[in-house]
C-alpha cells in the first residue's frame, strides 16, 4: 500500500461521503460531517477492497514500479467511494437513533 492510494481513497471517499449527503438530504451529516465520515469510510472501504482483491497483484511489473496502475486506481477510487458514502450513511442513521431515544 502507497501514499497515493490512501490519498485517493481519503480524496475519494469524502466525495462519495458529500454525494451520499447530497442524495439522501435528510441524512445528510453537513458538509464537515459528510467530508469526515466519508474521508475514513473511504479509507476503510479502499483497504477492504484491497483485501479482497488483492491490491492489484495481476499489473505488470512496469505499471507497479511506475504507481501508474490503472486497475488499482480504479479500484482505491470504487473502494473509496463507495465506503465513504456508506459510512455516512451509516453514522447519519445511527446519530438519527440516538436523537429518537
Amino acid at each position: 500500500m502507497d501514499i497515493t492510494s490512501l490519498l485517493i481513497q481519503l480524496i475519494i471517499g469524502a466525495v462519495g461521503g458529500n454525494a451520499a449527503g447530497k442524495a439522501v438530504p435528510d441524512k445528510s451529516l453537513g458538509t464537515l460531517g459528510n467530508t469526515i465520515a466519508g474521508a475514513i469510510g473511504g479509507l476503510g472501504g479502499g483497504q477492504l477492497l484491497d483485501m479482497i482483491l488483492g491490491g492489484g497483484a495481476m499489473a505488470t511489473d512496469a505499471a507497479a514500479a511506475s504507481g501508474l496502475d490503472i486497475g488499482a486506481v480504479i479500484q482505491d477510487v470504487a473502494g473509496g467511494g463507495i465506503g465513504g458514502a456508506v459510512l455516512t450513511i451509516v453514522v447519519a442513521l445511527i446519530k438519527g437513533a440516538m436523537n429518537k431515544g
